[in-house]
Order: structure tokens, then sequence, then C-alpha cells
């Protein structure tokens, strides 16, 4: 059996990865490769800034953060951009298509009930969801 050993550089990039899993979730979204990754480590070594982004406790707090103000700033952004005509059209598609799908599962209940024959023809309701202009 050949014992494969690692360079000790290798060795001591692994243990830094272990202390800082952030750089792996870096690694799998595709973000950064590894090779890039231990380049920077050897050239700039463990203190640079460039991982401070990478620490356990700092990294989380920070993305949890961005995450909450990027989300709270893109519903404003679309809000502010929003076309109210448009959405109204949007709104009266989705109506539409909702309602033909009512349609279509009335027809495969109707189809299952076994009846004295009293049922009216399929009464469907013209518009379930009424939305006015204003």
């Amino acid at each position: 059996m050949t014992n494969n050993k690692l360079h000790p550089s290798v060795e001591k990039f692994k243990e830094f990865v272990k202390q800082n899993p952030q750089i792996i979730r870096e690694v799998r979204s595709g973000n950064a490769t590894w090779q890039d990754l231990y380049e920077d480590w050897y050239l700039l070594g463990e203190d640079d800034s460039r991982w401070d982004s990478f620490k356990e406790n700092k990294g989380e707090k920070r993305t949890s953060e961005e995450k909450k103000s990027d989300w709270m700033g893109n519903i404003m952004g679309t809000l502010k951009h929003m076309d109210a005509n448009q959405m109204q059209g949007y709104i009266n598609n989705l109506s539409q298509a909702l309602s033909a799908v009512q349609g279509v599962i009335s027809q495969f209940q109707g189809g299952q009930q076994s009846g004295g024959g009293t049922k009216s023809a399929n009464p469907k309701p013209n518009n379930p969801f009424t939305f006015r202009k204003d």
C-alpha cells in the first residue's frame, strides 16, 4: 500500500479550510475554485483581509444582514417599477387560468358521480376572482 503524503503547505491549507467552512460553501456554489483559493492562501497568508469574509462568525452575520437588506431592496425596487395596468392584466390572466383549471376539475368530478340525472349542465362561474379597476 502506497503512502500518499501531501505537501505540508497543502495540509496547512486543509486545516485552514476546516477552521473556516464558509470557504467550502464558496467553492460548492461555484464562486471560486480550490486552486485559486489555495494560491491566494499561499501568497497572502491566513491573516490577510481576503479571508475576513470567510471567517465563521463574521461571514454568517454579514451574509444574513446582506440577505435581509437585499431582499427588502428587491421588493422595494419591484414595487417602484410596478405598472398597475400590467399587474391588472397578469391578475386577469391568472384568474382565467384558474377558472379553466376549475372547469377541468369539475368535468372530471362530474364524470365520476353516479346520479339520478337531476344534475344540471355544470354551472360554471364566469369569473371566480372578480377584480375591478379603480
